[in-house]
């Protein structure tokens, strides 16, 4: 199928109006000749952690796949909105969400793994629309029920839908053009990395790094997808950095509430971190607490409710930052309790791998933004009316 896939993140929509700016820039896709389009899309920055508030503050204990039906609600309106966006400018439409997108995972809510892809429904939604909107991060599983795919895994679910239409290329849009040696929201001096090896990013992905999902990575390395990394900028599209077969470089990546966590004894200590890294989720040993621990950098909130059902006697007690070293022959994990003084860390390891490292523009002025808008079905806590 001749297609185009384009995922566009929360950092897109900022404001109701930058729906209009994306439909603009499908709308010119268009106008140059191409096909077919998919747009992926993410909730509104800000409104994953919203519904997520409100729903434990309705039941600490909620269930997880309560959780997820509630948390895939913000992707859900995202692709309302630019489908209204879209049709507005009188191109023929439609929105798909998890029901409809023909994506079938386990039943591990919170974390589903994909099972199996069907790629009828949107073949079918070609049929008489020039432009398919799918509200990231979703499926069903096999009893029909949502599922999530993750934290900020809209961009597995615009791998998956490239690869299920014979695809080899998507592009994700973010506030930066690309990857980076380091968060550029943090540290200025970072580097723009023209091309990264898919190994290299899913490693910082899973150390911290924010601008692709590791299982993305992960996925499209396995299925041959290239992924173009952009921004949508006054001027249009920038490419940053190619995601393909190769490119390594030396890079800081800072996870800021990383999990600790203290077990029994070592023995304990090696099986739960054994039992994680089975199940993908990247974890370190750590002794810089009262007796054998272990920190957990992805997937945090899985990790846990994963943790609990183990019936593994490990105690949470804390967070700390982990600022990750990286580059050709080894990996330091550095950990500290005061966020402050980890991002000073980081700084001093970029200055000693790039000596005189100097930023893009932006990087000084940009600043990890919310949506205003993130909260427009959330009342705040004195709200009128609001129940106590």
């Amino acid at each position: 199928m001749n297609a185009t896939v384009l995922k566009f993140g929360g950092s897109s929509f900022l404001h109701p109006e930058d729906y209009g700016r994306v439909a603009g820039h499908i709308a010119d896709r268009l106008a140059a000749g191409e096909n077919k389009i998919v747009a992926v899309v993410s909730a509104m920055s800000g409104t994953t952690g919203n519904l997520k508030t409100v729903m434990l503050d309705v039941n600490k204990h909620a269930s997880p796949s309560s959780l997820d039906a509630a948390l895939a609600t913000g992707e859900m309106l995202s692709a309302c909105l630019l489908e209204a966006a879209v049709s507005r400018l009188r191109i023929p439409v439609m929105s798909l969400n998890a029901y409809s997108l023909g994506i079938r995972t386990n039943s591990d809510f919170g974390r589903a793994s994909i099972h199996s892809v069907d790629p009828k429904p949107i073949a079918a939604a070609f049929q008489e629309h020039d432009v398919v909107i799918a509200a990231g991060g979703q499926a069903i599983d096999q009893s029909g029920r949502l599922t999530m795919l993750g934290r900020n895994s809209s961009d597995l679910t615009s791998i998956v839908i490239a690869s299920m239409l014979g695809e080899h290329a998507c592009e994700i849009y973010s506030d930066v053009p690309g990857v980076y040696t380091a968060d550029p929201h943090l540290l200025p001096e970072a580097q723009l990395i023209p091309e990264i090896a898919y190994g290299t990013i899913a490693q910082m992905s899973r150390h911290g790094a924010k601008v692709l999902h590791h299982g993305a990575v992960d996925y499209a390395e396995k299925h041959g997808v290239t992924i173009f990394c952009k921004s949508l900028t006054g001027e249009g599209a920038v490419t940053g950095t190619i995601v393909a077969g190769h490119g390594n470089t030396r890079s800081v990546t800072v996870s800021r509430d990383a999990a600790v966590l203290s077990c029994a004894s070592l023995q304990e200590r090696d099986h739960l971190r054994s039992l994680l890294d089975e199940n993908g989720i990247t974890a370190i040993c750590t002794d810089d607490i009262d007796g054998p621990g272990i920190c957990i950098l992805s997937d945090i909130d899985f990790a846990m409710r994963f943790i609990e059902l183990t019936g593994n006697r490990s105690i949470a007690i804390g967070s700390r930052t982990a600022v990750t070293e990286a580059d050709s022959s080894e990996l330091r994990v550095h950990l500290d309790d005061d966020y402050e003084r980890a991002i000073s860390l980081a700084r001093q390891i970029h200055e000693r791998m790039y000596p005189g490292a100097v930023g893009e523009p932006f990087g000084s002025r940009m600043a990890k933004q919310r949506s205003a808008y993130s909260s427009l079905l959330i009342p705040a806590n004195n709200a009128p009316g609001n129940v106590q």
